[in-house]
């Protein structure tokens, strides 16, 4: 089977799997949204063979994609924006419910099971050139985890600004 066949073939079924000048993103994945729901978080792993860092995304399914990172402070759970996300040599680097993930803010339309969304990531390496890297990630049902980053947020109507 040629490489051309496994691509389409592993795109297919709904994994991502790309690689561009040393980065490779694998398991991209959003959560499905409900009618009306204008947020969503995309996951991924992503690993570049020199040292980089992860500096923006967008995708034509929102207005907005930010890097967001998870955290605790004290006793309560933070999310915020973050300028980018280092990307250590040879080290795979988990966007993952309850810690780093892609926002997905003021979305085109609801995300339904089954389609795939339009990532595009840019990454830059220590020389400071930036590249861009194409993914595809597949619209999945919420899975229910213990660490779940959206199960107690709201609407969010109120984080137009985020």
């Amino acid at each position: 089977m040629n490489t051309r066949k496994v691509t389409a073939f592993i795109l297919g079924m709904g994994a991502s799997l790309t690689a561009y000048a040393g980065v490779t993103v694998t398991d991209a994945w959003v959560k499905a949204t409900a009618p009306g729901q204008t947020t969503a978080a995309a996951y991924l792993q992503i690993k570049s063979d020199t040292a980089a860092k992860l500096v923006s995304v967008s995708s034509p399914a929102a207005k907005l994609a930010q890097i967001h990172e998870m955290k605790m402070s004290g006793n309560v759970m933070q999310m915020r924006a973050i300028d980018s996300l280092d990307l250590p040599a040879d080290k795979t680097v988990e966007l993952k419910p309850g810690g780093y993930h892609i926002m997905l803010s003021q979305l085109a339309q609801p995300l339904k099971e089954g389609t795939t969304v339009p990532l595009t990531l840019t990454v830059e390496g220590a020389d400071k050139k930036q590249q861009t890297v194409e993914v595809k990630a597949a619209v999945r049902s919420a899975m229910t985890t213990e660490h779940d980053d959206m199960k107690d947020m709201g609407d969010m109507k109120g984080m137009k600004g985020m």
